[in-house]
Parts: C-alpha cells; structure tokens; sequence
C-alpha cells in the first residue's frame, strides 16, 4: 500500500474512533454540558473523515495512473 493510501486510512479511522467516541460517550450518556470545543472537535474529525477519503481515492488514482476522478462508468468513457 503506498504512503498515501496508508496516510488517508489513517486520517479515516482516527476521525472514525473519535466520532465514534462522541456518540457512545457524551451524546448518548447523561453527564456534563458538551463545550464549543468539544463540537469544534467533532466537526474537524468530520473534516478530517472526508480529507482522508479524499487521500485515499486519490491514491487509488494515481495507482490505476488515471487523472480524474470516475464519474461516469467504464463503459461510457471508453465509448469517448
């Protein structure tokens, strides 16, 4: 696996363990009021999700050496 598709794994499972993390502990559980910086934090590991998804398709990309992302199928860009 490249650097960057370990790279990008890595972004996606600790955003994933720490929304996670919120949910089952301070959504989910009576206790004290959830901060700002606590909705900060959730937010940038939403963000932190996304980017390391990025990272990862793009990685996938560049091993395929294709220049842009797949929006249509196989068969409809061959037939251009």
């Amino acid at each position: 696996m490249p650097r960057q598709g370990r790279t990008g794994w890595t972004l996606v499972i600790v955003g994933v363990v720490y929304v996670v993390y919120f949910f089952k502990v301070r959504l989910l559980e009576a206790g004290p009021e959830i901060t700002r910086r606590e909705w900060f934090y959730f937010i940038a590991m939403l963000v932190l999700i996304m980017l390391g998804t990025i990272n990862v398709r793009m990685a996938e990309m560049r091993e395929r050496k294709q220049g842009t992302l797949p929006l249509v199928g196989d068969t409809k860009r061959k037939n251009q």
